[in-house]
């Protein structure tokens, strides 16, 4: 195998049923489109065909074969998807037809860029007819994107005009540049068929991105894992495919079932399919008389090679679109599709059924929304320049927000790497960069001002009801500051608080820097009142009674206790009973000097060693014990 130098754009075909598709197809390649038993026998298309073209200058191209019927339309849409131009074919004796103009439609909206008009069957007319099918033709063409397309008469069972349709064929492919882009591994499957030895083939143009043999990728949208076992290109097998190409891979350990039409092959690390997303919107009833697009109307959206109902939520209070008018909407599907910023896709009517718009998506995984904040309009409309730094920032900039890597990377539908470069880029002026480096947030200065106010407030109002509590919990705080910002978002707004001066950490409470003082005051008075209990003596008070003698709360008095051990300056012996630091070790000292010298020894021995009372010995030495001390076999303790 070795690196296919073959085609890498791809034209399909346009035009109305039986104005001679196929048969032009297979007088310019030799191949045959029409490969199943029915298209035989009725004579017409009914799924896509695909054949390879060598041109006079030495290029290839890809060829896809669409149908013409009406019935088919929708197998026409997936051919024309991701297709780099297009032959849009119109019988001599016919002239333009429904079917012609709704295909028009659909390479206008799915913005395929240049086209070459074939008027065929000219052996069927005369040559006076054919100036004037080309008028007729020409005049269509006018108003649109294609007004200045050659129009170019053959006769393809004679192989009269096939030279000069090829000459303009080369002009274009000529003329063309490669529209497809890089990234993410993506290819709308447009055939899925069992072939005996090899198991599950799929096919379909590579939209993005390269594949090889080896490379793991993904169903969409099931999202299920394969193994790609091979890879052709128009039958020759490759070392690796690339954006452009026309693909056939080999997957493993994959049933027919499990793959279908209109799925996608995509890379493992690609965002999953969406149930909705964002777009640029134009209304173009194919019949001219459909009346108005109404917000919220049921449509069929045909993406990739995948069709399924949506419903169409016109943006900001606009409640519906005439004849050619754009605007920005949300579609919102009853199947997920794997869209992606940039692609295209077409909307029929749900019945009658016909073309009547479509345009390109801009956001593949936004939020559910129909109103637009001042920041939502400015991403979409940067998003809609192409400009993807204007909507990082727009994004970035929403009141409030700290956005993630992942969270730009999936509103952008960017990969982290690219996301992170863009957002990175945006940090100057009132966009800075927080957190964890290593997963960094974007925000405003306003924004995280914001947040850190919030936290010195929520403190404040904590303090104020409660004056004896030191201060309040993270996650207490995180509920109560900012209930919707995760731990990292929580953190990084923390940590400014704490940068800032406005909030204390200490012994993991935090407290307001001024409010929480007077409370830290009190409560290390508490600490050393109750040090003054322990301090020097071997009989402490108990809990219940240190309480009494220090005149304060239960909880005032264990936290007091607490932090004496947490300061070093006393030692828990259990949860009644603390016993001041220099003392405790003084005790331990003794029962090991008592041990060393008289071997194993009871409780009373150790008792009358230390100086105390049955009362503290025994939980005295059980403490030593847990400390590994000493270690006790019956009623003897060894060291």
């Amino acid at each position: 195998m070795a690196e296919y130098n073959g085609p890498s754009i791809v034209i399909g075909t346009a035009g109305h049923i039986d104005h001679g598709k196929s048969t032009l197809v297979q007088a310019l390649t030799g191949v045959d489109p029409d490969r199943l038993a029915e298209e035989k026998r009725r004579g017409i298309t009914i799924e896509l065909g695909f054949a390879r073209l060598d041109l006079p200058s030495g290029e290839s191209v890809g060829i896809v074969d669409v149908p013409g019927h009406e019935k088919f339309v929708r197998q026409m849409i997936a051919g024309a998807t991701g297709i780099d131009a297009a032959i849009l074919v119109v019988a001599a004796d016919d002239g333009i037809m429904p079917q012609t103009r709704e295909h028009l439609a659909v390479l206008r909206l799915l913005s395929v860029p240049q086209i070459v008009v074939a008027l065929t069957k000219c052996d069927m007319v005369d040559d006076e007819w054919v100036e004037f099918v080309s008028d007729e033709i020409r005049a269509a063409l006018l108003d649109g994107p294609y007004a200045d397309a050659p129009i170019v008469p053959v006769a393809a069972r004679e192989g009269r005009g096939l030279d000069e349709l090829k000459s303009a064929l080369c002009a274009m492919v000529g003329a063309h540049r490669h529209a497809h882009r890089e990234g993410f591994l993506r290819m709308p499957v447009d055939r899925s068929f069992t072939v005996k030895g090899a198991g599950t083939v799929v096919t379909g143009s590579l939209w993005s991105g390269s594949v090889a043999p080896g490379d793991e990728v993904l169903v969409l949208p099931a999202g299920k894992k394969t193994r790609v076992r091979s890879v052709q290109i128009h039958g020759d097998a490759v070392d690796a495919a690339f954006s452009g190409h026309r693909v056939a891979m080999n997957l493993a350990d994959m049933g027919r079932d499990e793959v279908r039409p209109g799925d996608f092959i995509a890379a493992v690390d690609a965002p999953a399919a969406s149930d909705r997303f964002d777009c640029e919107l134009t209304y173009f009833d194919c019949e001219g008389n459909g009346g108005e697009l109404k917000s919220g109307e049921t449509v069929r959206v045909a993406h990739g090679t995948k069709e399924t109902f949506g419903r169409v939520l016109l943006m900001d209070g606009k409640t519906e679109l005439s004849q050619s008018e754009q605007a920005f909407a949300q579609i919102r599907l009853d199947e997920p599709l794997c869209v992606l910023r940039g692609d295209r896709f077409v909307i029929r009517a749900a019945t009658p059924v016909r073309v009547i718009g479509g345009g390109r998506v801009l956001a593949g995984h936004p939020r559910r929304r129909s109103i637009l904040s001042p920041c939502d309009k400015t991403m979409l409309t940067a998003l809609a320049a192409d400009d993807v730094q204007s909507a990082a920032k727009a994004y970035i900039e929403e009141p409030g927000a700290l956005r993630g890597v992942t969270e730009i990377a999936g509103a952008l539908d960017l990969d982290r790497a690219d996301a992170l470069r863009i957002a990175r880029a945006a940090c100057s002026g009132q966009i800075i960069c927080t957190g964890n480096q290593d997963d960094p947030l974007f925000t405003t200065k306003a924004s995280l001002q914001k947040a850190t106010s919030k936290i010195a407030s929520t403190l404040l109002k904590f303090h104020a009801a409660s004056p004896n509590e030191l201060g309040m919990s993270r996650a207490a705080l995180n509920h109560a500051a900012l209930p919707s910002f995760d731990e990292a978002r929580f953190d990084a707004a923390l940590c400014a608080a704490i940068a800032k001066g406005d909030v204390v950490a200490i012994s993991g409470v935090l407290s307001h820097a001024t409010a929480g003082a007077a409370a830290h005051a009190r409560a290390e008075q508490r600490a050393n009142d109750a040090f003054s209990l322990l301090k020097g003596t071997l009989t402490p008070p108990f809990a219940d009674e240190a309480i009494g003698l220090l005149g304060c709360s239960k909880g005032e008095a264990y936290a007091a206790l607490g932090n004496l051990v947490d300061d070093g300056r006393a030692v828990k012996i259990d949860r009644d009973l603390f016993y001041d630091a220099a003392v405790f070790d003084d005790m331990a000292a003794s029962v090991r000097v008592h041990i060393e010298s008289h071997g194993p020894s009871s409780a009373s021995d150790l008792k009358d060693a230390m100086g105390i009372s049955r009362k503290y010995a025994i939980p005295v030495l059980e403490a030593l014990d847990d400390r590994g001390i000493t270690k006790r076999n019956g009623d003897l303790r060894s060291l």
